[in-house]
């Protein structure tokens, strides 16, 4: 089954492009066009007052479209921002510390480059400390940091849902979260590849901060970060925009007022462009019954199709990090070798658009791909020296 018509004017502005890359840079389609046109024009007609339509109905359409996607059934849960760095760098702000001093950090080796090196860059400063748990085996990933979860030994607690690197699943999410507190530790899934890609990831919410973005699945670009913040879990972020204080406040006399929901992680004049883009894909999506579920099945066959077509490809003889098994998947494939820089510029060079990872080259499906495509990919893979 074919998608490709929701795409057509991103696979007609390239078209001799074969694109594998979803989790990277997600193809936008046709409904973003029309999501980024209703920005700009309610822009031009409301100008001064637009800021009334998007708070009190861009905005809360989208937090509603995140909270039922996780399933925490929470709107008010949910804030924006222009990126998931972003959102990190105030939960750290306002994370508790044991030593007011330092703050102690747990983390695995599968993390994506906007913690790493952040956590990397405060660590040479001498207030965070990091304690890094390896991702390799994965058998036992899981359980090996759950249990240096519970030692009781951190301030802030992060990990990846869908690891970025090899596509494994951290399977411990729920557990995680029965360990936070808003005393500490707090408790951070990064769900950027999970989100749309896995369906229902956080169901009923929890004591964790989700964060995630519409860059990948959702399909929407960049500008649209998001977290899930849990009740009463830092009531004052210090790092504060002016937005954080629109509607019920709570603050000492004199001072800072902060809203009680999500609002209060806020921060300050924003693009909207972003959201009107998730909401108009959102939109089609529920027009074309076009579920996560669903999706990912599509997805699924496609990968299945790939594994058998690329088995008497070089690329069968590589290791695949990620085996299909029957349960939740990555939307892409990871195949370890020696030659992944190699065969990436090779396909790309034959308009075979993958990406590389230090020695993973990671190939993505979507729901701008059929079996076509797929058979198109193992075509050109059949020549990779």
């Amino acid at each position: 089954m074919s998608f490709k018509h929701l795409f057509s004017r991103t696979l007609e502005a390239a078209p001799g492009r074969l694109h594998f890359a979803a989790h990277s840079h997600h193809l936008w389609p046709d409904a973003s066009f029309d999501g980024q046109v209703e920005c700009w024009q309610d822009a031009a007609r409301l100008a001064d007052v637009k800021w009334d339509k998007v708070m009190d109905s861009v905005w809360p359409e989208a937090q509603t479209y995140v909270s039922d996607e996780l399933g925490t059934g929470d709107a008010s849960t949910v804030v924006f921002a222009a990126n998931t760095h972003e959102l990190l760098v105030r939960l750290v702000a306002a994370c508790p510390r044991s030593n007011p001093s330092r703050l102690r950090v747990l983390t695995s080796d599968g993390e994506f480059h906007s913690a790493r090196r952040q956590f990397a860059r405060w660590q040479e400063d001498g207030w965070l400390e990091v304690e890094t748990i390896a991702s390799e085996p994965f058998e036992d990933f899981t359980e090996r940091f759950l249990a240096a979860a519970g030692a009781g030994n951190h301030d802030l607690i992060l990990v990846s849902h869908v690891l970025f690197g090899s596509g494994r699943l951290f399977d411990g999410v729920a557990q995680l979260a029965t360990l936070a507190s808003p005393q500490g530790p707090w408790t951070v899934i990064d769900g950027y590849h999970a989100f749309m890609a896995i369906h229902c990831p956080y169901p009923h919410g929890g004591g964790a901060f989700y964060v995630g973005g519409g860059y990948k699945y959702a399909m929407a670009g960049e500008g649209i970060g998001f977290m899930h913040c849990p009740p009463d879990f830092g009531p004052r972020p210090p790092i504060t925009g002016w937005y954080a204080e629109f509607g019920e406040l709570t603050a000492p006399p004199g001072g800072v007022g902060y809203r009680q929901d999500a609002m209060r992680f806020m921060g300050a004049t924003f693009d909207p462009s972003a959201l009107y883009r998730f909401n108009a894909i959102r939109r089609m999506l529920s027009r074309e019954e076009l579920t996560t579920a669903r999706i990912s099945a599509h997805a699924e066959e496609l990968q299945q199709q790939a594994l058998e077509a690329l088995s008497a490809t070089p690329l069968g003889g590589a290791d695949l990090l990620n085996p299909l098994d029957g349960g939740p998947h990555a939307r892409f494939l990871a195949f370890r070798s020696a030659r992944a820089a190699s065969w990436q510029k090779q396909l790309r060079e034959r308009q075979c658009i993958t990406d590389v990872r230090g020695d993973v080259l990671r190939i993505g499906f979507g729901l701008y791909q059929d079996s076509g495509d797929v058979s198109a990919l193992a075509k050109i893979a059949a020549d990779l020296d």
